[in-house]
């Protein structure tokens, strides 16, 4: 793919995909917008109302890794294990991902170094408290075993890019791998895709987005009684 790495709003990178005319992460910034979807929304959400267990993540869209680190990173610095499960069908050459300033401190250097060079279909303990499952391969293809995860990072490129990644078929297929009280979460704010997912049974919150967007979406399946 041609790549380009560029610098958003947050002084944070972000890559250009020019083939689709696309970017990984918000221009406004890409850090502020991965703490806030994924993190802060989803992640912390989550742990919030289960503290002391377990979180079993799936992330729609490994790319450059920035929501992998800052998963293990609060993991690390609330004192809670992850188990998380990420798809990429084309994972980043090491000179791209080498090059991109996520982790300014040695620590976090290495610990971005270990999540990318971690081996692909081989879960590992890739870091403290956290495991790691990356899988090169499509969200149509990948094989999600029913009521699996926690979370779900759907991170893959915008609506209008990638359209074939937000179908209901697909939105139903990670929809089905929730565990009951899951959390589904994605900087998307459509509303076929608000739609889409309370026909599959999540209670859907419209919440404020990041800067520089209005808004995004988090759903999140009821407890079965």
């Amino acid at each position: 793919m041609a790549l380009e790495i560029i610098t958003t709003g947050d002084g944070s990178h972000s890559l250009l995909n020019h083939e689709l005319n696309e970017t990984y992460h918000s221009v406004h910034g890409a850090l502020r917008e991965s703490l806030h979807v994924f993190i802060k929304h989803g992640l912390s959400f989550f742990h919030d109302k289960y503290a002391g267990k377990d979180i079993a993540v799936f992330e729609v869209g490994f790319g450059t890794g920035l929501n992998a680190l800052l998963t293990a990173e609060e993991a690390a610095a609330k004192g809670f294990t992850v188990h998380y499960t990420s798809i990429e069908a084309y994972p980043l050459e090491e000179a791209v991902w080498r090059n991109l300033n996520y982790a300014p401190e040695p620590v976090q250097q290495e610990w971005f170094a270990r999540l990318h060079q971690a081996a692909w279909g081989e879960p590992v303990e890739a870091l403290p408290r956290f495991y790691l499952n990356k899988l090169k391969t499509t969200l149509q293809t990948v094989a999600l075993a029913p009521a699996s995860f926690d979370i779900i990072y759907f991170d893959a490129f915008a609506p209008s890019k990638q359209p074939e990644m937000w179908t209901l078929s697909m939105l139903e297929k990670v929809v089905n791998a929730l565990k009951s009280g899951g959390v589904f979460v994605t900087y998307c704010a459509k509303g076929q895709l608000k739609r889409d997912l309370k026909s599959l049974g999540l209670v859907v919150e419209t919440l404020e987005g990041p800067p520089g967007k209005k808004e995004m979406v988090r759903g999140v399946l009821p407890v079965a009684p």
